[in-house]
């Protein structure tokens, strides 16, 4: 496969995604958390409600033949959502926009790669010898589906379901023609991690990719730390990196990725001349956040949306009440920023404001002479700004410049977007345009999507989170 990734907005060919499994349907109040997730969900409306709508939006913008003119035909009671179900005949089977199950699926036709593959899960979920034996028995096609839903083919939970599985972009980032695989902060995505590299380092479509794989070990003394400086492991997600030009990466240190882990990540990509500037964005270790795409994502060279506690204007408004500042979000959770250049790596330049990083790369990365514009989350308006965050109004995909998706519910970012002069459609009609012909993925511009979200906001994760990008148009 091409991998090719320059940009967060150049035009997407290529991406990996998870649909919803029978796995998120098994998560309990009591394990929501550990599993992390803030709420049960309910998985027929998350998938056919929901999900389904991504699927086929990224069809017609990625790979059209598989679903023009079929959009009626696929949803038909009879066909039992078949078409988006990686382990029956009547999947899509699209080669652009990639089912991770069903790649795992033909990572274990191998009868080397199935056993070991096995003894790993196994070992991890410390599953009995009797267990290890009878999954050795399962094809393929339901060994993948057991490995990410967790139940035997007669519906036996044999290990715990891996739900975050849907957040493709933290099990790896595509930068430039390598891809940085992650080392999970949580114990509930390790299985995640053990999946993803057998499918990079065995799946046909990376053959020639192998040589391009970036796994970050830990020290020979990680061993040895004492408990209270877990701080210093190396632990990454995917949501913490931005590739925003050809030769600058955004690093976040938050509560899924280590100070380590960005210092490690930093000396790799300058030793491989990979990049010529890394900026690191630390910022607070809180839930609310989790990763810098749930504070900020680009739409277009000079558009950004964010979360405004972290921009050079305050969040105060005329006529806002003493209470209401209160509550706010505390004022000293600062952010901080500092950009390291390959030549110059002891010399860092440090930035006052995410807006001041941001406006830096629009101009001095993307060459642009317009002015950048914030679109902020909540329209900047209290108490709606921390709210729709909350709900990943800041976690937006773009799927061209300035054509991006993202949820429904947030109707102050929504009201923003169109005071800075995008066009909101309902994905249900635009599907029917394209499918009419009124309207084509191709020339749309300047396109907010509103996606379905009663149910995936609970999950707290947008469809940044939902992507991992393996190709993108360079940007001209």
């Amino acid at each position: 496969m091409s991998l090719f990734v320059h940009s967060e907005i150049g035009t997407l060919k290529k991406l990996l995604v998870h649909s919803p499994d029978s796995g998120l349907g098994k998560v309990v109040p009591s394990k929501a958390q550990d599993w992390l997730f803030e709420d049960i969900v309910h998985l027929d409306t998350i998938r056919k409600d929901e999900y389904d709508y991504y699927t086929k939006l990224l069809l017609y913008f990625l790979d059209p033949e598989k679903i023009k003119g079929r959009l009626a035909e696929i949803d038909l009671p009879e066909n039992n959502r078949n078409f988006y179900k990686p382990d029956h005949a009547g999947f899509h089977a699209s080669e652009k926009v990639i089912e991770l199950q069903w790649l795992l699926a033909h990572v274990l036709e191998s009868p080397a790669t199935r056993d070991q593959l096995v003894a790993s899960v196994c070992a991890i979920e410390g599953c009995s010898y009797a267990t290890q034996q009878s999954l050795l028995a399962y094809s393929a096609t339901e060994l993948a589906k057991t490995f990410v839903s967790g139940s035997s083919m007669n519906r036996e939970l044999l290990f715990a379901p891996i739900p975050n599985f849907i957040f493709t972009r933290d099990i790896g980032i595509t930068i430039k023609d390598h891809v940085l695989l992650n080392r999970p902060a949580k114990k509930a995505r390790t299985r995640e991690a053990l999946l993803a590299r057998y499918i990079f380092f065995n799946h046909p479509i990376f053959a020639n990719d192998r040589n391009n794989i970036i796994e970050l070990n830990e020290s020979q003394y990680q061993f040895l730390l004492p408990k209270e400086d877990e701080d210093r492991r190396i632990t990454l997600e995917g949501g913490d990196i931005m590739v925003v030009s050809e030769n600058h990466i955004l690093v976040g240190v938050s509560e899924r990725t280590s100070s380590e882990a960005a210092v490690r990540i930093t000396q790799t990509l300058f030793e491989k001349g990979l990049m010529d500037k890394v900026t690191i964005v630390k910022i607070p270790k809180k839930r609310d956040y989790m990763h810098i795409d749930t504070v900020f994502t680009q739409v277009k060279r000079n558009v950004w949306v964010m979360l405004g506690n972290f921009s050079r204007k305050a969040l105060l408004h005329e006529g806002e009440s003493a209470v209401e500042r209160l509550l706010e979000v505390k004022k000293e959770e600062k952010i901080k920023i500092l950009q390291f250049q390959r030549h110059q790596p002891e010399e860092p330049r440090a930035f006052d404001s995410l807006e001041d990083l941001l406006v830096d790369i629009s101009k001095t990365d993307l060459g642009c002479q317009e002015e950048v514009q914030f679109i902020f989350s909540g329209n900047n308006e209290f108490p709606y700004s921390a709210r729709e965050q909350w709900t990943d109004s800041c976690n937006l995909l773009a799927l061209k410049e300035g054509v991006v998706l993202g949820y429904d519910r947030n109707d102050k970012t929504t009201a923003a977007f169109v005071q800075a002069g995008f066009e909101t459609v309902e994905v249900a009609q635009l599907l029917q345009d394209f499918e009419s012909g009124k309207k084509d993925p191709q020339s749309l511009t300047n396109t907010f999507i509103l996606m379905p979200s009663a149910e995936l906001s609970r999950a707290r994760g947008g469809f940044h989170c939902m992507s991992m990008p393996l190709h993108r148009e360079k940007l001209s």
